[in-house]
């Protein structure tokens, strides 16, 4: 209905109650439009602002053309004829004076034009810009603490969103900045034109002389163009606000108070400054004084809140200042602290990330990465117990499982890590490190810098972030170490909520608790989670009878699972990629392994070099074309390999062919031979 009315005003003459009920409504517009540009708390808020400005402007411009065709037809009547607000503006704004009238629109369409519309459109152009090419870095941080177990999917999924709308927001704002500009220029263009056609109608078709003829047509025009450029300038002023906002969601008032006037010091300057220039002989001194008794005033009075703000804070209690004295007692058990299963010990540097009072937020990121372990391998990871260690640096920090470090690192609390994905455009000033999780290389950075790097490609990250996501790292490669008898207990005693008789002929009937939790293990170090509790003890009851070694009891769970191990290899794919053993090696392993029962001893170490060589090679192609990297054997040589290559070649995921699901196609992309 908005463009319809557009398009009837542009085609059809309105009369001049019309035309003010119009104008009243567009000056309107454009201060509501300013005022939520001012108290809405993210630029994204107000993600309809493009859409406004462009019908903002099509409101002027047919405006314009509406009072255009009413100045020329009834202009020589007088000025109301063009409606009640284009005499006033004539009249009242500029005193009835044309030359006054010419040079205000003259001031007002600069300032429009070369410094506010100018300028929001630079900024506009400039955000759009750094937004796009920031979206990669945003999106990598995005997956990096969904990977630490920072976020949900659903948190993920919202992040993205709002990252994709950041992006076509200041997209759509680029654009709709060229809207502004154009109107401003439309706005001298229709000026001209009036001034000229008004002179031209008035004194030949309505017989006025060229002085009264200028005098009429001037005002009504200028009138005119001021109703028209003051709700320009307004939605420039709203459009210039919403381009230099900050993302944070935070009012622009308080933004500008804390940012401006926290500190008493820089009213108390001013203030001594104002005061001095208003001693001076011939200066205004009451305008100078009466300031800078204010600005004095407002230092004070900030001064003592701030004073009253410290006064406020509870004490610290005498008997926690004062050390306890220390008692003499016989030893106990006690005394033996247990070895923590999971361990984090922290410099005294690091001590305020950890500490929540002091708005820490390393304890809930911790939390986050057990949820989702827990989640990932099927059993409760165990607590991190996290202390202090005075003989660590300190901004150091060490990762420890049974009471034997396993990690350590270094960061920088006041800093943040820019992690180089191996595709970023530029480089950044700051400390040269390597991330301590994956070992790739990174630059501890300013937290201002935040947005310039993730422009350049970067993964940003804080300081909590990477000391969880090395500890998540650690947990998912150590996660066979932190599954013991209470576990597996614990799991056997939540799955006989559900099969009470199959875990009643498991354990002790069928095998004794120390096989189980051997099993389980093994499957973990192996990186299967132990989520599908049900078929794991269905596998080991079935396959009980035929023996109780756990290796062998291994390998028929992992044939049982086998569906859930391809699918976290390649997803859903129908087709699974792999590579092979030559026929001739693969029966000389086979041999080897029935000659000796281990493969390893008798294994030629030039033969053993060449194979891992081309097994790297051929899992190097395969990550370079964003393929999994799998081998499959034969069964018996399934188990020896994987130990191998575990270490050797992460990437690799060694298989046997009764594990691969008979819906699963297989396509071989290498063959290794002698």
């Amino acid at each position: 209905m908005i463009i319809v009315i557009l398009l009837t005003m542009m085609v059809i003459p309105l009369p001049p109650f019309l035309l003010d009920t119009f104008f009243t409504f567009n000056i309107t517009l454009s201060l509501v439009v300013v005022m939520v540009t001012v108290y809405v708390l993210r630029p994204l808020d107000f993600a309809v602002f493009p859409t406004i400005i462009l019908v903002s402007t099509l409101l002027r411009l047919a405006l314009n053309i509406a009072s255009t065709r009413v100045i020329l037809l009834e202009g020589h009547q007088g000025g109301a004829a063009a409606g009640h607000v284009i005499e006033s503006f004539a009249e009242f704004v500029i005193g009835g004076n044309f030359a006054v009238g010419v040079v205000v629109f003259v001031i007002l369409v600069i300032i429009n034009f070369v410094v506010v519309t100018k300028g929001a459109g630079r900024v506009s152009e400039v955000s759009a810009r750094f937004t796009l090419d920031a979206m990669p870095g945003k999106q990598m941080a995005i997956d990096a603490d969904l990977n630490a177990g920072l976020i949900t999917q659903e948190e993920a999924r919202a992040r993205r969103a709002e990252v994709a709308q950041e992006a076509d927001f200041y997209g759509s704002m680029d654009g709709a900045s060229k809207f502004v500009r154009g109107d401003a220029v439309a706005g001298i263009l229709i000026l001209i034109i009036n001034l000229i056609g008004g002179l031209i109608i008035g004194v030949v078709q309505h017989d006025m002389s060229f002085g009264d003829a200028g005098r009429t047509y001037t005002l009504l025009t200028i009138g005119d163009g001021l109703v028209a450029q003051i709700p320009a300038l307004l939605l420039s002023t709203a459009t210039a606000i919403i381009v230099t906002r900050m993302t944070q969601s935070q009012d622009m008032g308080e933004q500008v108070f804390k940012q401006m006037f926290a500190n008493p010091k820089v009213l108390g300057v001013t203030a001594g400054i104002m005061g001095g220039m208003g001693l001076v002989p011939g200066m205004p001194n009451f305008a100078f004084l009466s300031l800078a008794a204010v600005t004095g005033f407002g230092a004070w009075w900030m001064a003592r809140k701030q004073e009253e703000a410290a006064r406020a804070k509870p004490p610290v209690p005498l008997e926690a200042q004062a050390p306890a004295r220390p008692e003499t007692r016989e030893l106990t058990w006690e005394d033996v602290p247990p070895v923590d299963v999971i361990g984090l010990e922290v410099g005294y540097g690091l001590i305020p990330i950890v500490d929540r009072n002091q708005g820490g937020q390393l304890m809930p990121r911790i939390k986050g990465v057990r949820k989702k372990l827990s989640q990932e391998l099927g059993f409760l990871v165990p607590a991190v117990h996290i202390r202090d260690n005075l003989d660590l640096a300190p901004n150091a920090y060490r990762i420890s499982l049974h009471g034997v470090p396993i990690g350590q690192g270094e960061i920088h609390p006041d800093r943040e890590m820019a992690i180089n994905p191996g595709q970023v455009h530029g480089t950044l000033k700051g400390i040269q490190t390597k991330d301590p999780a994956f070992g790739l290389e990174a630059v501890w950075i300013v937290p201002a810098d935040r947005e310039h790097a993730q422009a350049l490609g970067y993964t940003v990250v804080d300081a909590s972030t990477v000391i969880a996501t090395h500890l998540s790292q650690i947990l998912q490669d150590n996660a066979q170490e932190l599954l013991g008898y209470e576990e597996v207990q614990q799991l056997l005693e939540t799955l006989k909520q559900t099969a009470p008789k199959l875990v009643e002929d498991l354990v002790p009937r069928a095998l004794p608790l120390t096989t189980v939790v051997q099993v389980l293990q093994n499957l973990l170090e192996e990186k299967v989670p132990i989520r599908d509790m049900r078929t794991i003890a269905e596998t080991l009851a079935q396959q009980a009878q035929r023996t109780q070694d756990a290796a062998q009891l291994t390998a028929a769970v992992r044939v049982a699972l086998g569906r859930m191990i391809v699918q976290s290899i390649n997803g859903l794919a129908p087709e699974l990629p792999v590579i092979t053993l030559e026929p001739s090696l693969e029966q000389l392993l086979l041999n080897t392994t029935q000659g000796s029962g281990e493969v390893g001893p008798g294994l030629e170490p030039g033969l053993a070099e060449r194979l891992h060589r081309s097994l790297s090679e051929a899992t190097q192609r395969q990550e370079m074309q964003g393929e999994p990297a799998v081998l499959l054997v034969a069964p018996p040589l399934r188990p020896w390999l994987a130990r191998m290559l575990r270490y050797a070649i992460p990437g690799l995921r060694v298989l046997n062919y009764q594990e691969v699901p008979e819906n699963r196609q297989i396509r071989v992309v290498a063959s290794i031979g002698q």
